[in-house]
């Protein structure tokens, strides 16, 4: 006797689609017969959410914008069948907006089930790290230093060179952490990834053990995020049930403890050295370097630290050979690069590309422009320190050094965009105010120079004395870029220069 298979339907549990009632539209969708509903991350088209996918003999056919009132009647209308009903997006593979892309870090995240580790290794998971495990720990360096990987936290330094300096270096026992205290305005991919694809950082962070000699790992996820936390615990326990962590991993010689912990809210815990007196118990303050932490970290130990899509390059990279991912990208700039579209955008979400696309394709083209409908006039890039790019400069290659030249930086690759009601002589104010508000307090020109920022900016603004005025913020900016500890101080002059740079007519006005 034969038996009709279940119709698999695919409904996002990423945060971005649960704030829009995907948990609702789940519920409602299995409660019919012969539904099998699989919860995955999200796809990054986040104005489509929830987009519901069903399981088709020509791929996975898409329902943008679902709700629970709506659900019977598409399931009546053909839905479970792949139908061109609800505004349905056809083949989600096939749909141009993520066609176009290339995705590495963000291969499997919408794809699979977050914590099947079956379902990671059929979509090609743990590859690197057996790959890994066959050569030794210089090989494994070596592979990375070859891709030509870079840090995706901001600073962008060589992740070869990190790693091999921990490789080098003496000790009873070494770390891995991964910073996932993800606190820029407009970035969001480090969370979509641990919720979407925690196996992905699991095994990245597997291969920086291989290749560094460290037993013992920590992820450092903010407390915002709860969801993000709980679904790395729970990939955490499924490895440990199935060999890949804990003592001598699927009968190789490396053995490695990870754990989770969470930070308590403080911006600047995103810095690495703070995130290391976070996890020692301390209060979040930027160390003094040298020493650095890749030969005095945790615990006074060498210690690896890079973010999420840092880790997350690194199984494709040991899988397909370092060459291969040097093959992508522009310049200095190898790989792929995860862009966060947000602010005033019409299709804003994730979009995996190579290193050397436009600032022009990502806001225009992947973008689709202001949500408001009128024209850009800022865009903001590497989060609340970044630059403020004016529309006529949107051409700019987005790499390391083509942002560089223009004043600007790539960060963790956050685009936050503004239509022509952007008020730069405002978000200057804010910069300063934000940097006042999450100092550590440690370094004077930090603590005391973002106060003293926001009191000349009002001046300003006040029309208060303006030309010696802007020359005092113009001084004060360069203490605090000298003079600072850590990047908290030392960018958040990059904003406010760029804002009066490019949009001086702003500071040039008198307050009612």
């Amino acid at each position: 006797m034969s038996t009709k298979r279940a119709i698999t339907v695919y409904v996002p549990g990423d945060s971005s689609a649960v704030a829009v009632g995907a948990d609702e539209v789940a519920a409602a969708l299995a409660d019919h017969v012969g539904v099998k509903v699989v919860r995955t991350g999200s796809r990054g088209m986040l104005w489509l959410e929830p987009l519901v996918e069903v399981e088709t003999p020509d791929g996975r056919v898409g329902y943008p914008n679902v709700t629970p009132g709506v659900v019977v009647g598409l399931v009546d209308e053909g839905l479970l069948s792949g139908a061109a009903v609800g505004g349905s997006i056809g083949v989600v593979d096939e749909y141009p907006w993520l066609a176009r892309q290339r995705r590495v870090s963000f291969a499997r995240v919408g794809v699979i089930e977050p914590t099947s580790i079956a379902d990671y290794e059929a979509h090609g998971g743990w590859g690197g790290v057996r790959r890994a495990f066959d050569l030794s720990p210089a090989a494994v360096v070596e592979e990375i230093t070859a891709s030509g990987l870079r840090g995706r936290g901001g600073a962008g330094f060589p992740t070869g060179v990190k790693w091999r300096t921990v490789l080098e270096a003496s000790a009873d026992l070494k770390f891995v952490c991964c910073n996932l205290d993800e606190g820029d305005s407009g970035t969001f991919a480090d969370r979509m990834l641990a919720e979407g694809d925690p196996f992905t950082l699991i095994e990245g962070m597997l291969i920086a053990a291989s290749a560094v000699g460290a037993r013992e790992g920590y992820i450092y996820c903010r407390s915002e995020y709860p969801a993000a936390a709980a679904t790395l615990r729970r990939a955490i326990d499924v490895a440990y049930a199935h060999g890949w962590l804990g003592e001598r991993i699927q009968g190789n010689d490396l053995s490695f403890d990870l754990f989770v912990r969470l930070g308590a809210g403080a911006y600047i815990c995103g810095e690495e050295t703070s995130m290391l007196e976070s996890l020692e118990g301390r209060r979040g303050e930027v160390r003094a370097k040298p020493p650095i932490p890749a030969i005095e970290g945790l615990f006074g130990r060498p210690t690896v630290v890079n973010n999420v899509l840092t880790f997350a390059a690194a199984p494709m990279i040991l899988a397909d050979g370092g060459a291969a991912y040097a093959a992508l990208g522009s310049g200095r700039s190898r790989g792929t690069q995860v862009f966060q579209l947000a602010g005033n955008i019409r299709q804003g979400g994730i979009v995996e590309t190579d290193f050397g696309v436009s600032l022009r394709e990502l806001v225009e083209e992947f973008g689709g422009g202001t949500w408001s409908g009128r024209p850009v006039r800022a865009v903001q890039v590497g989060g609340p320190l970044g630059a403020y790019l004016p529309a006529d400069g949107l051409d700019v290659a987005m790499d390391y050094e083509a942002l560089l030249e223009v004043g600007g930086m790539l960060g963790h690759g956050g685009i936050v965009v503004f239509d022509d009601t952007f008020d730069a002589a405002r978000m200057a104010r804010f910069a300063m105010e934000f940097c006042a508000k999450e100092s550590c307090g440690k370094c004077t020109p930090c603590r005391v120079g973002s106060v003293r920022g926001v009191e000349t900016i009002d001046r300003i603004i006040a029309g208060t004395d303006r030309e010696r005025n802007l020359l005092l913020l113009d001084d004060l900016c360069t203490t605090m870029t000298k003079g600072s500890l850590c990047a908290m101080g030392g960018l958040t002059p990059m904003p406010v220069q760029s804002a009066i740079r490019h949009f001086a007519e702003d500071f040039d006005r008198r307050t009612p």
